[in-house]
């Protein structure tokens, strides 16, 4: 279901995508096409995409090509899906270490429908971190990885 969304190839791309996004989440789904666990997040996607249309605007990135973004939001795990409004990176806690990105699939539609919603209304009152509407039985578990410590 990939192939239903637009692509970003490069940094100039997603650099684009972010400061002209205006009123609506930005949503950019890091991963790569091959990958099962992102083919099943790109088909939630693919599917809500119509419903939220006014509220989102929703985009795949190639890690592969996108290496500065890639190391810029430490994606060391694929899918990761992180949000933006009106250039703003906004983030959300998940109950977990890591409010920056989303990382895995998400378990429904009803799920991403939900995060969008409450990302837009945080967003529109100026909030800049929001609380996640998902069960935490549907966020995947991970552990981060510190490099260097």
């Amino acid at each position: 279901m990939s192939f239903l969304l637009p692509k970003l190839s490069s940094k100039k791309e997603v650099d684009q995508a972010i400061k002209s996004t205006a009123e609506k989440v930005l949503v950019l789904r890091f991963g790569r096409d091959e990958d099962p666990v992102c083919l099943q997040l790109d088909d939630i996607l693919s599917k809500t995409s119509p419903d939220l249309s006014k509220m989102a605007a929703i985009y795949l990135v190639d890690v592969d090509q996108t290496p500065v973004y890639t190391h810029y939001f430490d994606i060391s795990y694929i899918p990761s899906t992180v949000f933006f409004f009106n250039g703003q990176h906004m983030k959300v806690d998940y109950g977990s270490p890591d409010h920056t990105k989303f990382v895995g699939s998400f378990k429904t539609k009803q799920d991403f429908i939900d995060l969008i919603e409450v990302i837009y209304r945080g967003a529109m009152r100026g909030k800049l971190i929001v609380q996640s509407p998902i069960d935490p039985k549907n966020i995947p578990k991970y552990d981060l990885l510190y490099q260097d410590i």
